[in-house]
């Protein structure tokens, strides 16, 4: 299985939840695309654009249910990007986040590895 993850604001997903799809965040609905990080890359994703943020959660999702796009971004990079609304089949899981004393927000039970 190829998992990839969304850090995402807990009130948007709630919404989506109840709606039966994710259409992004506003950056994704910005750049045309969900946004997506692998294992490797979450930690930083979540440092750079998250830094201080309660309120997070670190959704799971089976990229093998979704036609992803490799594009390179930070340092070249390759990361997975969604050009199409989530479908909440494709989740399989949802972690809360809390700021660590870094102000990092850090998934329950760690980053995945």
């Amino acid at each position: 299985m190829n998992i990839v993850y969304k850090i995402a604001d807990k009130a948007l997903w709630e919404t989506a939840e109840a709606a039966g799809v994710f259409t992004g965040a506003e950056i994704d609905v910005q750049d045309g695309y969900i946004h997506f990080s692998t294992a490797a890359q979450v930690a930083e994703t979540a440092r750079r654009h998250f830094l201080n943020r309660d309120d997070l959660l670190l959704i799971a999702i089976d990229g093998d249910k979704i036609d992803l796009v490799w594009e390179p971004s930070r340092g070249g990079d390759l990361f997975p990007h969604l050009y199409a609304d989530l479908n909440m089949d494709a989740v399989i899981g949802v972690i809360p986040m809390s700021p660590d004393n870094h102000g990092i927000p850090t998934p329950e039970g760690g980053f995945p590895a």
